[in-house]
This record gives structure tokens, C-alpha cells and sequence, in this order.
């Protein structure tokens, strides 16, 4: 037990005029995580990152600190502290999700339909219930199921709107009463490992009234799906903190989004969730512990649909989640969202690959009518995360990097000083240190280049003043360049097939509307091919899901496609293994090929 247990002081964060409790027997990064401070921590607070960094400006810690910034993880408070975090944690988000635009026009055939009728008042001559005046006045329409919450506000609502009623029907079933003229609202969430986005739509008229995108609050227990699963089996209670981050995440962006349009929240009767495989079980409350080791089994494959009082969201309480099907492993709902928005371009060529490149990268092979579906661990690095100075993309965030006489130039978002870099800029700076050479075929920072400084024995390539591109960092990088590679091409070895002979590649995830597909290229993330052959999409499995929620048609399609795709466990082909330690080098340097 440590010494500062049970013992309790305050920690002061006078930049973000906060103060939270703390115990001596925690670390600085739990503390903030538990009174809802935000302190970048890839790994989850395990120490293996060195991305929460913090300063105490006054107060006594369990080790020595000094003025140095020092893991957050790694410190306990022996007193009332003043602490300061590293600008990477409290730098304003400016694009989290690409959410899609309101003009967007959706098929209609919503699974929630609304009614309003004239509900005859109780008389003695027709001392009927109020449930079966208002079934009366509905009919003909075949109700046979009453939903508690819709009871328990009935006789309340006839008496305030004197019988007018607009009632919410799903199938046969009645889930709620509202005031006549009262908005149809549908939530369409894709819950991502990194992000949340959420769209608000008109289930009457198919438009898209708003979107938002925020951080996923899970992150404080670490960037990467592996180490969520692996808290969560520790205890009923630490899967209970991950469900219950999820649900906040989705009540908040409920909440912004009725208040953005002026509606309430009971005014969305329908909501419609993707994610991978993991985020859905951990939002449902399934077991993950079968997920975190081979043979990587889901609870569940097919769609789900719960009540939405049951897991504790605050909409229409009567209304349904629908949970996207998955397709086996980690290969989940928000890639058959991502496939079913982008048919249109895969289905009409002979070969294409969808990618949603995430901290959790889906790839989908389309080859002469048939699906298969593979995915790989490809961490967060990509998005900035385990990356000494990753950030999100955010103010002061390096997102584009490039050479000019020898120079590096950065472009830096909002325009202000450099305080870290995120993904896009992360695959640019390793693609331009590459192409000058001050990163070899092997991966090696170069000692005597110019842009490369030592310290301690660290090589490090100085991108900008306080931002610098570690041997860990191309490390962390190779990595997962090296995964998603391997996964393209297990895919294309098991169709007998060369990565020539892909039609069409398509970019999806949030990630990937952002980065350089060239930079790619150069690193070897993406096969050689003309750039018009790619296509970068942006959040398609956001697109599915809005589509999933404004027609049951899109839901039936969707379960179509994943029963049609064949999964591909990798780690069971024989050549995994060799793929993946042949793609962590780099190939040798050439002249980028001709667009056209």
C-alpha cells in the first residue's frame, strides 16, 4: 500500500481554473481522471508512453520532481499541489470528426413513425383506459405493445394537450406520446476508439439538422482498444467505468445537439450506434476478456436492439438502440457502416480495398463479387498517440510537414507556435525525413544529419522549437505502417492477386481524410499505385450509420454485407509473420510515380 494512502488533499490546475480531489494512494494522471481533467495518456497510465507530462509548481510529491516535467502516472501526491499540464492536454480541439454537412439528403424509411390523433375524453358513457382510447383512435393501425414509460405519461399528456396527441410508433409497438407536432428526431453515433461523432437527424424529411464530434472519454484508460479490454476484465467495476464513459459520451453529444437545434432530448426516439467490435461490447456491457486472446470471439455477431433506458441513455425512454452487425474479431460495426456508405464506389469495379485506418484498422478486399475482411492492431501512433510529442488536432498541432531547400517548413493548425504534432503531421514528417535521408532504409535516425540532434545518447529530428520526431516515434510509426501494410497484403495473397491489379483504394476513417496519401506512399503504409486511383472519404462509417438510422432498408443491407464478408484471422496464415517483419523497413528512395 503506498505510504499517502488514505489521505486526501487537493490538486489546483490554475490554467484551467479547476480544482479536484485527490488521494495519496493514487497517481496524479488517476486523480485527473476520476475528477474529469484531461492529461494525454496513450497507454492508459501504465508508464510506457511518457505522454502525460505534467509540472508541479508547488506541493510535495512521493519522488523527486524538481521543475522538470514529469510523468503525471508516476506521481503521488504527499499534499495540496499546484500542478501544470503540458499544452499537448489543454489545446482547444478544431476538427475532431468530419461529420458531414446538413445538406445531405437521406432515404427515408424510418423504423420510429409519428401519428396525431384526437384521443376522446374518458365519459361515463366511455369509461374506456386511456390506453385503449388512444389504441382506438389509432386504428387501424395494428398496435398490440405499450411500452411502461409511454403509460406511465399518458394520462398526463391527455390531460395537458386535451386529447391531442402525437404517439411514436415502432412496428406495432407504441413507445411514447408527445405533443402534437412534436420533432421525429433519430441519433446516428459512430463510436470510434478515438473519437465520438453523432448526427442529429430529421426522421421525417432526411436531413442531417446537426453534427459534433468529441473526444471518446475511454481514452483516459488508454488510446488503444487492447488496453481497455484489459481494464476492463480486471473488475465488474473497471468494464463498469468504461460503460459508463461510453454512455456519457452519448448523452453529452445528445444533449449538444437538441440544445444546437432547440429540441429536447426525448424528442429522438430512434439511435442508431457503430463501433468496433470492442467499443460496442464495453457500451453494452459484454464480456471483452474472449476479445483480448486468440481466437478473438465476440458475445455477439448479429444487430442488437435494446431498450435505451436500459443502458442508461437519456432520450425518448421507450425508444430502441440499434447496434450495427459485426463481422468477426475486431472487425466491427463501423467498418459494414463504412462498406455499406461507400458500395457505390467498390461494387462497380472487379477489385477495390476499403481501409479505415483508426487506432484499430479495418481493410475489406473486393475481388470478382466476393468480400473479405481482415484487421490489425495498428495502435494509435498514426492519430499522434504513443508519439512523444502526438497531440490531437488541435490549436498548435503541426499537421503538415514538408523539405524546402533543405529546410524543414511546417504547416501548424490555427497558426499559432507549434506545441506537438498530429497524425496527418506525423506521416508527413516521417515521409520527409525519409526522403532527405535523415532516416534510413532500416528505420535508424542518421547521426551527423542536419536536421538531427543528440541528446543523452537520444537521436531526435528537430521539426520545430520544442517539437522533435524520436527514434521510439519511428519506431511506434514502423510498427503500425508495417501492420496495415501486412494486412493489404494477406488480403491480395489470399485472392492470388497483385496490388497492381486494385482498381480503386479506398481511405476512410476521420484519420484518413486528412493525411497525405503520398506521404503514405513514401513510408509504404499504401501500395504504389496512380493517385487516381485512390479515394479518401472521410468518415464513412459515420455516412452508413446516419443511413442505418433513417431507413430500415440501409439496416437490412447492412446485414446482408456482413454476412457476405469472410473474415480473415491473419495471425493464423502461415506468411503473417514474415510479411510483417519484411514491411517495417523502408524501401529504398525513388521518384514519385506519375500521378496519372
Amino acid at each position: 500500500m503506498s505510504p499517502g494512502a488514505g489521505r486526501f488533499f487537493t490538486l489546483r490546475f490554475p490554467h484551467l481554473d479547476r480544482e479536484i480531489p485527490a488521494s495519496g494512494g493514487e497517481t496524479i494522471y488517476e486523480s485527473a481522471r476520476r475528477g474529469g481533467v484531461r492529461i494525454v495518456g496513450a497507454c492508459g497510465g501504465r508508464g510506457s508512453c511518457g505522454t502525460c507530462m505534467v509540472r508541479v509548481v508547488a506541493g510535495k510529491m512521493d519522488r523527486r520532481h524538481g521543475t522538470k516535467w514529469v510523468r503525471a502516472c508516476q506521481l503521488r501526491p504527499r499534499s495540496d499541489c499546484v500542478l501544470e499540464l503540458a499544452p499537448r492536454s489543454t489545446a482547444p480541439v478544431v476538427r475532431s470528426v468530419e461529420a458531414g454537412t446538413g445538406a445531405e439528403s437521406l432515404e427515408i424509411a424510418p423504423a420510429v413513425v409519428s401519428r396525431d390523433v384526437a384521443v376522446p375524453q374518458a365519459s361515463l358513457s366511455d369509461p374506456r383506459a386511456d390506453a385503449d382510447r388512444l389504441l382506438g383512435a389509432l386504428a387501424p393501425l395494428p398496435v398490440d405493445r405499450l411500452d411502461l414509460s409511454a403509460a406511465r405519461r399518458l394520462p398526463q399528456m391527455l390531460h395537458r394537450e386535451r386529447g391531442s396527441l402525437r404517439a411514436r410508433l415502432r412496428g406495432s409497438e407504441l413507445i411514447g406520446v408527445a405533443a402534437t407536432g412534436s420533432p421525429a428526431l433519430g441519433l446516428a453515433v459512430d463510436l470510434g476508439t478515438s473519437n465520438a461523432a453523432a448526427f442529429l437527424v430529421d426522421l421525417e424529411r432526411g436531413s442531417c439538422l446537426a453534427s459534433l464530434g468529441i473526444e471518446n472519454p475511454q481514452v483516459a484508460w488508454g488510446a488503444d482498444v487492447i488496453s481497455r479490454i484489459n481494464h476492463a476484465i480486471g473488475s465488474p467495476e473497471a468494464a463498469a467505468e468504461l460503460r459508463t464513459a461510453a454512455v456519457a459520451a452519448i448523452n453529452a453529444l445528445a444533449h449538444d445537439l437538441c440544445r444546437a437545434v432547440h429540441a429536447k432530448t426525448e424528442d429522438i426516439v430512434d439511435l442508431v450506434v457503430c463501433g468496433n467490435t470492442a467499443m460496442q461490447h464495453l457500451l453494452l456491457g459484454l464480456p471483452v476478456r474472449q476479445l483480448g486472446r486468440a481466437p478473438f470471439v465476440a458475445a455477439v455477431r448479429e444487430a442488437l436492439e435494446v431498450k435505451a433506458r436500459d443502458l442508461g441513455l437519456a432520450i425518448c425512454p421507450g425508444a430502441y438502440v440499434h447496434l450495427a452487425p459485426t463481422i468477426g474479431g475486431f472487425v466491427g460495426g463501423d467498418h459494414v457502416t463504412a462498406l455499406l456508405a461507400t458500395e457505390d464506389r467498390w461494387a462497380k469495379t472487379t477489385t477495390s480495398v476499403v481501409m479505415d485506418i483508426g487506432t484499430n484498422t479495418e481493410v475489406s478486399l473486393y475481388h470478382r463479387g466476393e468480400l473479405v475482411s481482415a484487421s490489425c492492431p495498428s495502435g494509435p501512433a498514426l492519430e499522434g498517440g504513443h508519439i512523444s510529442c502526438g497531440m490531437r488536432a488541435a490549436e498548435g498541432a503541426i499537421e503538415r510537414v514538408a523539405l524546402r531547400d533543405g529546410e524543414i517548413v511546417i504547416k501548424v493548425i490555427g497558426g499559432t507556435e507549434p506545441v506537438g504534432l498530429c497524425g496527418s503531421g506525423v506521416l508527413d514528417a516521417l515521409a520527409t525525413l525519409r526522403r532527405c535521408g535523415a532516416v534510413s532504409e532500416r528505420g535508424r535516425i542518421v547521426a551527423h544529419h542536419p536536421l538531427v540532434r543528440e541528446d543523452h545518447g537520444k537521436r531526435a529530428a528537430l521539426l520545430a522549437p520544442g517539437v522533435a520526431f524520436t527514434q521510439e516515434d519511428v519506431r511506434a510509426v514502423q510498427l503500425a505502417k508495417a501492420a496495415i501494410r501486412t494486412c493489404t497484403e494477406m488480403l491480395l495473397e489470399q485472392a492470388g492477386i497483385e496490388a497492381a491489379s486494385i482498381e480503386r483504394f479506398i481511405i476512410a476513417g476521420a484519420f484518413g481524410a486528412y493525411l497525405d496519401v503520398q506521404s503514405g506512399v513514401a513510408i509504404g503504409l499504401f501500395p504504389d499505385l496512380p493517385a487516381a486511383r485512390f479515394a479518401q472519404v472521410g468518415n464513412a462509417a459515420g455516412a452508413g450509420v446516419r443511413q442505418m438510422l433513417a431507413s430500415t432498408h440501409a439496416r437490412r443491407r447492412a446485414a446482408q454485407l456482413a454476412c457476405r464478408c469472410r473474415y480473415l484471422e491473419l495471425s493464423t496464415l502461415p506468411g503473417f509473420q514474415k510479411s510483417f517483419l519484411n514491411r517495417i523497413g523502408f524501401d529504398p528512395i525513388h521518384a514519385a510515380r506519375n500521378p496519372s
